[in-house]
């Protein structure tokens, strides 16, 4: 079924054409990609597709009583109310519906009602009619919907009495999007959704959206999240919008194919022209070639003549050279505690890197992974530990605050007083690679965009020539192109690189190693992002065999500790103390399967597939209340067996 179409749309700005001819369809189970450069009119067109703007040319049909929800960047719900009584308004409808049911049972209870049977069979036959439409609207598990999608962006039952004036802008912008997710639109547009999300969110989400069953569009610079979700992707450049079917690795792919075969076309489609406009000069004025010449000329006036391919001309030509080799051994971080007024953030740090490894530093917010890069780049004191660097290293740091450059000095100066030696022709080459050029170089810092602080920061990395670049979410501020650039510069690195990111993409396709930071410890895994991922599954997995392993081996060491008896006395006693253990042992086994059963129909009804479907939570809900009432019953039996060993070992 068709949601959307938009045909012929156009956008212009005075005389300025953003964008024209631009048609789209969303089917109701699409996961579409919106991408482009920045200013190439994508938040735009999102709007317009939205309903939010007119186009100035083209319509956009949407299919009857289709509800769109439209998420814009930097959002956030404005409201006096609590979190929960926020979300809660969401079901509005199901509450007075569950209202009306109250109301209709207490008036079935009524002996005026049981009483006259034409009122009462109406009665009830107009609860029966709420009951299917509460039931429908998944009105018996709602609430557990609103606490797993809370939770999925963190927000938990403790903060949900918050009143949203109290919240960030971040946590607005994330509740604005929990909101959205449980208003269950049948399109989604998403405008940079990503943004104010951790890794653990992100991961979260797009498990959420891969079950989302209606049409999805989308705006990222998260290219990990887009390869993750999407089906299509949609590239507008140049005012034009062309599709490409599959992910978002499939579309570099065949973007680039697509542009080969179009400058292929174009020149192929060039020599023919030039080929019969040489003819038609050359016997278009002799007598017995001259209808020939016609016959060509009119060739030529019929050929559709094709527009020369148009590509980005200012792309970052980005290069990282070191001066000089280091040594083999480029870093030894050794039991490393890292914090701020000795507070620990994270402790007993170790790692190695070595040549030309690329190493990527994970772990949770605010544990620390800023603060070691800056430990190791004596920015910052180590409070214990030590961090030995290794022979003929020269760091390179790349802070994400930006806190190198000074805000008074213009792009050029900004370079030029750190290398005053060089001319000033070498040091425009160099900022005109990463996009200053002419005039541009004598803006001031201060006035720049996070992405051109970015870039100028990149610039006097790569002037310094050093052979260990230490990066600190070197992919914030900068668009797609400007990360891809970056990525390609440092693969093409005849260094070492340690770095810290958020971005998954980024972190996939450069790193060969991944130290991930706890509190207490660090840990090596030795392969890309994917690969870190499918390691801590099964790490996960082997811890919960090791704890089953614990417990029966303490059951065992507890079996062979026995008091001093007499040979009969102590026969007596191991005999009725094994007993009661292996009881006791028994109903624990069965107790903790009948619990683990338990957890997990908890976290099937959290699933969208089955809270929306309310004959699967009836039945779940069922099943859980038979488990409850089997544990309680073995949960007593339990403790008098365990009051009864107390006794004996007493």
């Amino acid at each position: 079924m068709i949601l959307l179409q938009a045909q012929n749309v156009a956008r212009y700005f005075g005389s300025t054409c953003l964008f024209s001819n631009l048609s789209l369809t969303i089917q109701d189970r699409s996961r579409i990609a919106l991408v482009g450069r920045n200013g190439s009119g994508k938040s735009t067109l999102l709007k317009i597709l939205a309903g939010e703007e007119a186009p100035d040319e083209g319509q956009v049909s949407v299919a009857k009583n289709i509800q769109i929800g439209y998420l814009p960047q930097r959002t956030g719900i404005i409201s006096q109310k609590s979190i929960w009584e926020e979300m809660l308004a969401v079901f509005d409808e199901v509450i007075q519906i569950e209202a009306g049911m109250r109301e209709l049972e207490q008036k079935l209870a009524q002996e005026n009602i049981l009483n006259n049977e034409e009122i009462y069979q109406d009665t009830l036959k107009h609860y029966d009619s709420l009951q299917i439409q509460f039931k429908d609207m998944n009105g018996y598990n709602y609430k557990n919907e609103i606490k797993a999608v809370l939770g999925g962006f963190h927000f938990y039952e403790e903060d949900y009495d918050t009143v949203i004036t109290e919240l960030s802008g971040g946590q607005k912008t994330r509740l604005a999007l929990a909101k959205l997710l449980l208003e269950k639109p049948d399109l989604l547009i998403l405008d940079e959704p990503t943004n104010h999300l951790d890794m653990d969110t992100l991961t979260w989400l797009e498990g959420y959206l891969k079950s989302y069953p209606s049409a999805i569009l989308i705006v990222s610079h998260d290219r990990y999240f887009l390869d993750e979700l999407t089906h299509d992707v949609y590239d507008l450049s140049y005012g034009k919008l062309n599709h490409y079917p599959g992910n978002y690795s499939n579309y570099l792919s065949e973007k680039e194919k697509h542009i080969e075969k179009q400058w292929k076309d174009f020149e192929q489609q060039q020599k023919e022209i030039k080929r019969l406009e040489e003819f038609v000069q050359k016997n278009i004025s002799r007598a017995t070639t001259s209808k020939r010449a016609q016959s060509r000329q009119k060739q030529l006036e019929k050929i559709e003549r094709l527009e020369q391919p148009q590509t980005y001309s200012k792309s970052a030509n980005i290069i990282f050279k070191p001066e000089q080799k280091s040594g083999d051994l480029v870093l030894q971080i050794n039991d490393l505690t890292v914090g701020y007024d000795n507070i620990p953030t994270a402790q007993n740090i170790n790692f190695e890197v070595r040549h030309n490894e690329i190493i990527a530093v994970v772990g949770p917010n605010g544990i620390g992974k800023s603060t070691l890069l800056k430990t190791i780049v004596k920015k910052l004191d180590a409070l214990s530990g030590e961090v030995i660097k290794g022979t003929k290293v020269d760091i390179g740091y790349y802070d994400q605050e930006q806190e190198n450059l000074t805000q008074n000095k213009t792009i050029l100066n900004e370079l030029w007083d750190d290398h005053p030696t060089m001319n000033e022709g070498t040091i425009r080459k160099l900022l005109g690679s990463f996009l200053f050029s002419g005039d541009d170089v004598l803006k001031t810092i201060h006035s720049l965009s996070g992405g051109e602080k970015a870039r100028v920061a990149l610039a006097k990395l790569a002037l310094n020539q050093d052979n260990f670049l230490i990066l600190d979410e070197p992919t914030n501020h900068l668009d797609i192109d400007s990360k891809e650039a970056l990525e390609n510069a440092l693969l093409h690195f005849e260094g070492t690189i340690l770095f810290v990111s958020h971005d998954r993409y980024f972190i996939n396709r450069l790193a060969t190693k991944i130290v991930e930071i706890e509190a207490d410890q660090s840990r090596l895994f030795l392969g890309n992002y994917d690969y870190y991922i499918e390691k801590k599954q099964e790490l996960e997995e082997i811890n919960q065999l090791k704890e089953l392993e614990n417990k029966e081996l303490s059951v065992r060491e507890a079996e062979l500790s026995e008091a001093s008896l007499n040979r009969q006395e102590l026969k007596d006693y191991q005999r009725e103390k094994r007993r009661l253990e292996r009881e006791i042992e028994a109903l624990e086994v069965k107790i903790l399967k009948l619990e683990e059963i338990n957890e997990d129909i908890h976290t099937n009804m959290l699933k969208p597939e089955v809270y929306t479907d309310s004959e699967k939570v009836f039945a779940l809900d069922e099943q859980l209340s038979e488990n409850t009432q089997m544990i309680e019953s073995w949960t007593e039996e339990w403790e008098n067996l365990v009051m009864n060993l107390d006794e004996l070992l007493s």
